[in-house]
């Protein structure tokens, strides 16, 4: 059985080593990382727990940022086929969806945030996307 994994998001201190802490932290409660990057001062990561992984950040003690953890949509793209990401964010787009995050797990599958409330939107238009791959 495949865990259900959701995006925890850490606003980091601009300082040198908040990353590290914010690693070395969940490596401590044993949180695996299964995708994600930190983008300016924002981090987001894929997390096999996520109530454990929000727990640690705030008890953490270690001035990091606001954390939260949410839902996240995953697919593949076609990777022999130029233009996949477009043609899919074209399709959410169409649909009212406005693509929060995007980036990739470490198995090379595409991790959407979206909106609370266009959540069921997304998941509608990735599964008719998904219908289409080939393989």
């Amino acid at each position: 059985m495949n865990p259900v994994l959701q995006d925890l998001e850490v606003h980091l201190p601009d300082r040198p080593g908040a990353l590290a802490d914010l690693g070395q932290a969940l490596g401590r409660a044993g949180v695996s990382l299964e995708g994600g990057g930190v983008f300016g001062t924002v981090a987001h990561y894929l997390v096999d727990d996520g109530p454990l992984a929000l727990r640690t950040v705030t008890a953490a003690g270690l001035g990091l940022g606001p954390a939260r953890v949410r839902e996240v949509v995953m697919t593949r793209l076609d990777q022999q086929t130029p233009g996949q990401l477009g043609t899919l964010a074209r399709l959410l787009g169409d649909a009212g969806v406005n693509i929060q995050v995007q980036y990739s797990d470490h198995a090379g599958n595409l991790v959407l945030l979206v909106a609370e409330e266009q959540e069921a939107a997304c998941r509608r238009v990735v599964a008719g996307w998904e219908a289409r791959l080939p393989g």
